[in-house]
Parts: structure tokens; sequence; C-alpha cells
């Protein structure tokens, strides 16, 4: 493979605090290398769209305490098919752009496995994503504040729903990985956490609400995934309205407020070191990986990896809530 001269950046799918931090490092990692960096606007729409602009190291000045994304993400349907990614080849032809590094989630790392087997482009991702859900890698860019978010939140609902003696729902990110709820009940001293992992049925449900008002006399606290297979805060809470109406049930839906805010020194140093790497990566002919850390190790996780394995929950982590929780 001929050097890499020209990469070119996006970020892609739902946005997570550190994917500033993650744009600087790799533009900086690739101008020290002496590499051009096309900041590509608006994800792969942008690609098709040619908004693409020439980044300059000062380009990614005063950002890496910033959340969300300079370089904007949108949805692209025209992605998807071979037409649109032939169009967005072109627009890479046409600026000189020889590698891709795409900062985002599942949906976005498999458009660009796609993208790359299809034209044989040299493409690294980085895992930007708050729900903690790609294989291969211990951590994803942006779970951490997420994860500080939703405590700090639970710290302040305990505080009502304490005062007026009542029972919580309080929805979370995460679609099928329940690392976010788990790990935050944990965090916040919640009652118990409803993940699309465990199923729960009718006379669990029954138990962790008696366990719960058992132990504090006046209100309980429980976190769910906002999943198909938990139903959601809404679900449970008209199920106990109707099995357990004695209770007094509220529901909390922390929504996007889960994606904001400045990104914590972890989830900085961590989209800092993942942005280095995959210039590193590209440098040494890498090419369909992700950026993945284990054991606080840089890894290189290929795309089917990455992609595939559904996470695990680590049953250490539930035993830690039960005991803690009685």
């Amino acid at each position: 493979m001929e050097s890499i001269k020209c990469i070119g950046v996006l970020t892609s799918g739902g946005d997570a605090p550190g994917m500033n931090a993650a744009i600087r490092a790799v533009t900086r990692a690739a101008i020290f290398n002496g590499i051009r960096v096309m900041g590509i606007y608006r994800g792969y729409r942008g690609l098709i769209t040619d908004e693409i602009v020439e980044f300059k190291t000062n380009s990614v000045s005063n950002i890496i305490q910033q959340g969300g994304t300079i370089l904007k993400t949108a949805r692209c349907v025209e992605f998807r098919t071979p037409e649109g990614r032939k169009v967005a080849y072109e627009n890479m032809q046409k600026h000189g752009i020889d590698s891709l590094v795409v900062i985002g989630g599942d949906g976005s790392l498999t458009g660009a496995s796609i993208f790359a087997n299809e034209y044989n482009i040299p493409v690294v991702g980085l895992p930007g994503t708050i729900d903690n859900d790609l294989g291969g890698t211990d951590v994803t860019i942006g779970y951490d504040t997420a994860l500080n978010t939703i405590m700090q939140s639970v710290d302040k609902i305990r505080d009502t729903a304490t005062s007026h003696e009542r029972l919580f729902f309080i929805e979370v990110m995460g679609r099928n990985c329940g690392y976010l709820a788990l790990n935050s009940a944990i965090a916040a001293g919640a009652e118990a956490a409803i993940i699309p992992e465990i199923s729960i049925e009718k006379d669990q449900l029954s138990e962790l609400i008696q366990q719960g008002f058992r132990k504090s006399k006046s209100s309980s606290l429980v976190l769910v995934t906002e999943s198909d297979v938990t139903g959601g805060a809404l679900k449970l809470a008209e199920r106990v309205k109707n099995e357990y109406p004695q209770y007094d049930v509220r529901v909390s839906i922390l929504g996007h407020l889960q994606r904001g805010g400045s990104p914590t020194a972890q989830d900085r140093i961590l989209a800092s070191r993942m942005g280095v790497a995959a210039i590193e990566a590209l440098l040494e002919n890498q090419r369909n990986v992700m950026m993945g850390i284990r054991e606080n190790e840089i890894d290189y996780v290929p795309f089917k990896r990455a992609i595939k394995q559904e996470r695990e929950i680590n049953d250490e982590l539930l035993q830690v809530l039960k005991i803690s929780s009685i």
C-alpha cells in the first residue's frame, strides 16, 4: 500500500462526549506525521454532499472540553446504497483523501466496513457511543461522561423521591446493552436495575418493590434501560399501577440529557489515546479495525468483532448491586 498522504475524519450516529477530543487528537497526530487532514461535516451525508474542509492545527483548538461534535452528525439513508457510496468515494478522490477515520457506534462502523471493502480504502474506527455496546473494548468514548451525568441526575431525583415516599422508575439509554443502567444504579445507590440482558418476571418485580420499600420505608429508585426487552419505564410504571396500586409511582426519562455536557477527564484521555492510535494504525497499514482498550492497553479490533460481538454483563456487578441494595 502507498503511504498515507491525506485522511478524512468524520463523526457519525449519536453524539457522545469526547468526540471533539478524538477529532483533535486525530487531526494533530496526522499533522505531526506529515499527513493532511480533511474534516467531513455531518458524517456520511457530508461525504456525499461534499461538505469537506481542510483542517489545520488551529481548527481543533479549544474543543477538548466541549461536548457534542464540531463536525456535526446526521443520518444518511443514501450512504446505505451503492449509488450513494459511489458519490462518497468520488468526493474522497476529488479531495485527495486516501483513508478515513470514523468516530461512532455500531451503525457507523458497519457502514465504514462496507465502504472500506467496496473500494479497498483503509478505514479505522473509534468507538464513540455512550451505550458502551461495542465488542473488543472495555469502554467506549462518552460512556464515562454519560454515567456521571446519570448518577448526578439520580442523586437529585432521590431527594424528591424520599420527600414524597415514591417509587421512581428512571429510564436511561443503552438500547440492548444494560451497562449504563446497571453501573449508574450501583453508583447512585439505587435499589435495582432492569436491563435487557435479564428478563424481569412478574414475581421478581413484586419482590423488587417489596424489598425496596422494606429497606427504606420511604422510597425506591429503579434504573431501567430504554429497550423493547425491558418495556421501558412507562410500561413498567403502568404495570405497577395496575398490579400494586398502593404504591405512588413516578417516571423520569433522562433522554438526551445523557448525551450532553463537558467530557470527563477519563473520556478526554481515552479519546486522545485512541485518536493518536488511529493514525499509528493507518501508518502501520492497518484497515477495517476499531481502536479498542483492554486492561488499559490500546488494541486493534476487527470491525466484524466490534460490531457482531454482544457485550456480556459482568455477574460480579449484578451481585454488587444485589448485595448493596438490601
